[in-house]
């Protein structure tokens, strides 16, 4: 295989339910002996054995679920030799003896318990289904539910009905509008991270073909130029009436989109500090900055492009809105999507922003959004889900303190003022105004940053002379500093972005 192993993959929603993927708390549990049983969505192998792709297969057209390798029947971890390198094989089985691709579906972990390695294999619910081992076919041999804590073969009239109501259209199988494609953008993001991306390889890998090999509409959204187009809009007041600012930061690669757009929010959600009084020194987001990252890229990663609608993102003087289209994928229920429940629409695209480490494991995402929100911030129709994040009423008196006449919300700036005994500032999200060329070699960077200034402009394909210039940007800004000599030292990441 060229470059590193395409099995960080983005999955599921992970849920405190017991019907559904246990959480890393509920993990940590059964590892220090509060042991759990065999269920709809648990199985517990004591090693890698024969029937693992039946499991795989059996969660993928439930409920999705987890194996645990390296467990007895009662859970007691029994830990496994080299459980690394018997990681791999599991990844292996399930890309290469599952049908349809399991691409975006599973997650392999090597997991710790009592000095014991064991491997943990989290499993979506798929989309496709019947999902069924290769060499037997879509047959009862192949095809397995999960019936309580059993993985039972399918009968021939259920493997029709589901074959039935399979014939969906996904980003894989529909053909990009424009066959004439260039993949600088995701050359460049691929190569940062250290990925081979020399060949056809590196494009069939990533799935942006169809099976007759012609480009998908996964390949065209990764393309550096699309018409799918991601504005970011600011409105004065609460409405739509008066709109003061519009960004289009699409039509080019999905990647470099998302990058944009989760720069200009983090721009507008500001921090307001107030020193003195009671606290020493507070410091307080409009909008909780994990919840509302999250919230983006979920917006990003699971819209129905193929409808022909996009994601739109606006900024009030009270909230931040993000409107995504296509509503819940089929099967999923609105108690299920609060749940965690992991339900992809866009497997191909989840496997791409985990390789860039933007799309966290299962489930993580919902859980940092309602930890911070109750699930009343979101809008659920048919078509459509809409999160609208207020802004921290704290927040929005230290504004009003600040300036009566100021608006509610917004990055206004301002030196800070002096109320009531309260020094009180607005601190703009970090990013100095950096460059667009500044922040691409500091992400780089951020990911490896003994670089040098050829190794830079070769892996984000930027000339030598323009690498320079981002550097002292980033010198000047003091996001950077350079350590050792010119030939062997390193860059030191300050402030990350």
């Amino acid at each position: 295989m060229e470059g590193r192993p395409h099995h960080r993959v983005c999955l599921l929603v992970l849920s405190n339910d017991r019907s559904f993927p246990i959480s890393a708390v509920s993990w940590y549990s059964m590892a220090r002996g509060n042991l759990m049983e065999e269920g709809l969505t648990l199985e517990f192998k004591k090693e890698l054995a024969e029937g693992l792709e039946k499991e795989v297969v059996a969660f993928l057209n439930t409920q999705g679920g987890n194996i645990l390798i390296g467990a007895d029947d009662d859970g007691t971890i029994l830990g496994l030799d080299d459980a690394k390198s018997l990681s791999l094989i599991v990844i292996d089985r399930i890309k290469n003896n599952i049908q349809p691709a399991t691409l975006g579906l599973f997650n392999v972990e090597v997991k710790q318990a009592e000095s014991k390695s064991y491997i943990r294999v989290i499993v979506a619910q798929g989309l496709e289904k019947p999902y069924y081992i290769k060499k037997h076919g879509m047959s009862s041999k192949g095809c397995f539910i999960r019936i309580g804590s059993q993985s039972s073969p399918m009968n021939q009239s259920m493997i029709t009905d589901l074959y039935s109501r399979r014939a969906i259209q996904t980003l894989s199988n529909v053909l990009s509008p424009n066959q004439h494609l260039t993949f600088d953008q995701l050359k460049m993001y691929y190569g940062i991270r250290g990925f081979d991306v020399s060949g056809e390889f590196f494009l069939r890998n990533l799935g942006l073909y169809t099976d007759d090999g012609r480009f998908n509409y996964t390949a065209y959204l990764m393309s550096d130029d699309n018409g799918v187009s991601i504005k970011v809009a600011r409105f004065r007041g609460m409405n739509k009436l008066d709109i003061i600012e519009r960004n289009e930061f699409g039509r080019t690669c999905l990647i470099r989109s998302a990058y944009q757009v989760l720069d200009k929010l983090e721009v507008a959600n500001a921090t307001v500090v107030r020193v003195g009084g009671k606290a020493a020194r507070k410091e307080i987001r409009l909008v909780d900055r994990d919840a509302l990252r999250e919230a983006v890229l979920n917006a990003i990663i699971h819209n129905d492009y193929i409808l022909g609608s996009f994601p739109v993102f606006e900024i009030y003087d009270d909230r931040i809105e993000i409107v995504s289209s296509g509503g819940l994928p089929i099967g999923l229920s609105q108690e299920e999507f609060f749940k965690g429940l992991s339900h992809p629409r866009n497997r191909e695209l989840m496997r791409i922003f985990s390789d860039m480490d933007l799309c966290e494991q299962l489930g993580s995402g919902m859980q940092k959004i309602l930890r911070a929100y109750p699930r009343d911030i979101f809008s659920i129709s048919d078509h459509f889900i809409s999160v609208r994040f207020p802004y921290n009423e704290e927040a929005l008196s230290i504004y009003r303190e600040e300036d009566p006449c100021k608006p509610s919300g917004g990055n206004s700036g301002g030196d800070g003022g002096n109320n009531g005994g309260n020094t009180i500032t607005m601190l703009p999200a970090e990013d100095d105004g950096l460059s667009e060329n500044a922040l691409t070699v500091l992400r780089a960077l951020q990911t490896d940053g003994s670089l040098s200034q050829r190794q830079l402009s070769e892996s984000i394909d930027m000339s030598m002379r323009t690498v320079q210039r981002a550097l002292t940007e980033l010198r000047d800004a003091r996001y950077i500093v350079r350590e050792g000599s010119p030939r062997s030292g390193t860059y030191i990441v300050l402030k990350q972005v």
